[in-house]
């Protein structure tokens, strides 16, 4: 446990960034289904909208250093390769 006051500070920010990141990651989550259920429905407009709105979700992601830069990357590039073979 935590015994210096520096170090009870940053089990303090570790758990308020924690927070933070679960959030994001869940916000994530949620634009990638909302691609996947467009995809499952086989509408290409409404999934390629819902494609366009998560890949900036993801990058920002990316970005924060909550998924790595290559996760994202080659889930885009999956996503839209689904998205492209429904048309």
């Amino acid at each position: 446990m935590a015994n210096s006051p520096q170090s009870k500070k940053r089990a303090r920010q570790a758990d308020r960034r924690n927070d933070v990141n679960k959030a994001r990651r869940s916000r994530i989550r949620t634009y990638l289904r909302k691609v996947e259920e467009a995809i499952a429905s086989g509408d290409q407009a409404a999934a390629k909208a819902a494609l366009q709105a998560a890949q900036p979700e993801l990058m920002r992601g990316v970005t924060k250093g909550v998924v790595h830069k290559n996760t994202a990357s080659r889930k885009i590039s999956r996503l839209a390769a689904r998205v492209k073979a429904i048309g």
